[in-house]
């Protein structure tokens, strides 16, 4: 009995050890305590952010007259963000032959015009697999990783799938708010083909066979489910909100976020306001994607989210206004006492580990 008694009593000790870093940070810590192992861990740790629609906005500097621009190298720089998916964005067009060619051509040109552009910079390398991100942080060099909003831009040619992968594109957000040839859309007003194509079929394949990341968000909920029958690999929603949170069309439902977690895959939030409340624009702030991380974590394990800012695409909010207040989210989850392990699970190791099966 007095064995067991002092057994309990080690197994307890251990347990109040284990919790006394969260009670710290989550009661004791200043705020100044907050910022200065938010900046430590963002020097120790790899730091991905899987969506933005900023290429394009750095391509074309002057197609937004008075619209600061969400990400620049050195915002990232100064917010210790290391990577992030650029996605060359292609809007939703009409789908006979010269509209998808044009598709098509304007894709790869801006997809070219970025990569000279970030070659270019001195402080950013495009990166292909998980050893060029891991190296660049070595560096101290942003990491850029080319990606396509909209499968639109395949011009309904699975070939051009292998065509864009040898581009350096290791991402393909399948289609955007309208159906295309791959896949009916959450925001589209009516089902096109029930799901998933026999087409898209044929590129959910494709993209498995390179290596290709299949990213859900903007996916109906039917698309979704079929690629996760058809994909042998584990997918992404690049930047998506919880549905139980904020009702809306673009958001997962708790079954979708189940689904996309049992096969290995991730759930990136988004912060643009609209995905994450219905209070105004003003009052929504890092708290808020704080809340949709949380939700996550409780309904599928750490394990299986991250961020995707969308930034230039709508994302952001108070607190986070652009690339160079990242360290504010993990601010906001330190208060909420996440741990380091948990921090860099969320910020690049679940990704890492996912490029893993994919990046050869």
């Amino acid at each position: 009995m007095k064995n067991f008694t002092n057994t309990l009593a080690i197994t307890s000790l251990i347990a109040v050890l284990y919790l006394i870093p969260t009670i710290l940070l989550s009661q004791n810590y200043s705020e100044s305590d907050l910022i200065r192992k938010a900046d430590k861990i963002h020097k120790r740790i790899l730091t991905i952010d899987t969506h933005n629609d900023s290429a394009l906005r750095l391509n074309n500097p002057n197609a937004k007259p008075g619209v600061k621009i969400q990400v620049t190298f050195p915002f990232m720089k100064q917010g210790g963000l290391d990577a992030a998916f650029f996605a060359i964005y292609i809007a939703q067009g009409k789908r006979d032959s010269t509209s998808l060619a044009e598709a098509n051509r304007y894709t790869k040109e801006q997809l070219i015009k970025f990569k000279n552009y970030t070659e270019a910079s001195g402080i950013a390398a495009i990166a292909c697999n998980v050893k060029d991100l891991q190296r660049n942080k070595k560096k101290g060099i942003i990491s850029v990783v080319q990606t396509i909003e909209n499968g639109y831009a395949l011009e309904k040619d699975v070939k051009e799938v292998e065509v864009f992968y040898k581009m350096g594109v290791r991402a393909i957000t399948l289609c955007h708010n309208k159906n295309n040839d791959i896949c009916d859309a959450s925001m589209d007003s009516a089902a096109e083909h029930g799901g998933l194509s026999q087409f898209g079929v044929l590129v959910v394949k494709e993209m498995n066979r390179l290596g290709m990341v299949i990213d859900l968000s903007h996916a109906s909920t039917k698309s979704l489910f079929d690629v996760l029958e058809v994909s042998k690999l584990p997918v992404i929603a690049s930047h998506s909100g919880v549905y139980n949170i904020k009702n809306h069309n673009r958001n997962l439902k708790d079954d979708e976020i189940k689904a996309i977690a049992a096969k290995g895959g991730l759930i990136q939030v988004a912060t643009g306001g609209f995905f994450l409340s219905d209070k105004p624009k003003e009052s929504v702030t890092v708290k808020d994607i704080a809340d949709h991380i949380d939700y996550v974590k409780k309904l599928v394990g750490i394990k299986h989210v991250g961020i995707g800012t969308d930034f230039d695409g709508g994302g952001g909010v108070v607190g986070l206004e652009n690339a160079s207040k990242m360290k504010n989210i993990t601010i906001e989850l330190l208060r909420r006492g996440y741990t380091e392990r948990e921090l860099k699970l969320f910020w690049g190791g679940n990704l890492i580990r996912l490029l893993k099966v994919h990046f050869k």
